[in-house]
């Protein structure tokens, strides 16, 4: 199962606490040492898409404490920051709305500040308190609530009405092993496959009304913002192709208007089912898309050929 949402809290170590101490006994000079500074909290992005999956269990990530000042003036270790791993594609939303997007593999980005250690009591030292009997406990780390949000970044996604074909198409163009039946959303989550090179990623079955909250498609709608080149299937089994193209379409509107200046291709799918009038009849009907139209099928190699050539 892909988690693609899910809210988590993070917080940097909490300082550790300044010492009191004094040389010898209480009647020498003071000489304790400051706490350490809380370790920070950092992301970093990866590869692997369900990484979120990690937070199911347990959505808690907290970077360790400082430690504690000692005598003879020594200063307590600064705790340990950690690296919190998310997929790439991610949008984190802090609790003010402020938005950091994972574009970057690798890029560590600090989301939570560890506190700082407090002074021991050398510091407080002067010649009007020379024997200060008290130091600063160390201060909290930052914590923070965040909404973490994973876009596929993929350069092609496969989208159309449930049945439409994608995930065969997937298979076919990149051995993606995606489970596949003649029953709607049969995809349950988005998948991925690479072909020359290049992410293609099986967008589950958008039906009217998905924009609303329908079906699965206003959880997958975000999963096709960032590619580049949609890859729209419709049957060749359709009654209405036309009709099945705008109901998509009028979805992507709804959710994000931006998303129809996308470059488009149609792929009637399953071409060897109905014989080359029906074809040349689709071809006609979808020709006021004003879009590039291919009839592919899984089980005509020239046609997934061609299709390899649009993918690469």
């Amino acid at each position: 199962m892909l988690v693609d949402e899910i809210d988590i809290i993070v917080q940097g170590g909490k300082g550790g606490k300044g010492c009191v101490s004094f040389f010898g006994k209480t009647d020498g000079g003071p000489d304790g040492g400051d706490g350490g500074r809380g370790g920070d909290v950092y992301i970093q992005a990866i590869s692997d898409l369900y990484a979120l999956n990690q937070f199911v269990a347990k959505n808690f990530r907290g970077a360790q404490d400082g430690k504690e000042g000692s005598s003879n003036k020594k200063s307590g270790a600064a705790g340990n920051d950690i690296a919190i791993l998310l997929p790439i594609g991610t949008v984190i939303t802090d609790a003010k709305d402020k938005k950091v997007e994972l574009n970057e593999l690798d890029k560590k980005i600090l989301i939570a500040r560890g506190g700082l250690g407090g002074r021991g009591n050398a510091f407080f030292k002067s010649s009007t308190k020379t024997t200060p009997k008290y130091a600063q406990p160390g201060l909290r780390g930052e914590r923070k609530n965040l909404a973490l949000k994973l876009k596929l970044i993929a350069d092609f996604g496969l989208i159309g009405l449930p049945n439409a074909g994608k995930s065969s198409l997937l298979n076919e163009l990149t051995n993606a092993a995606v489970k596949i039946g003649n029953y709607p959303f049969t995809t349950l989550e988005p998948n991925l496959g690479v072909c020359n090179g290049k992410i293609i990623a099986d967008i589950p079955g958008l039906i009217e009304g998905a924009s609303e909250g329908k079906g699965l498609g206003h959880r997958f709608l975000k999963h096709i913002e960032k590619v580049r080149l949609l890859l729209h299937c419709i049957s060749s089994e359709s009654e209405n192709p036309l009709r099945d193209y705008n109901v998509i379409h009028s979805e992507l509107e709804k959710y994000n208007p931006t998303l129809l200046e996308k470059e488009e291709i149609i792929f009637i799918t399953k071409s060897d089912l109905v014989d080359e009038a029906k074809i040349k009849k689709i071809t006609k009907d979808l020709n006021k898309t004003k879009k590039k139209i291919i009839p592919v099928s899984i089980h005509n190699w020239d046609s997934i050929q061609e299709l390899s050539q649009v993918v690469n």
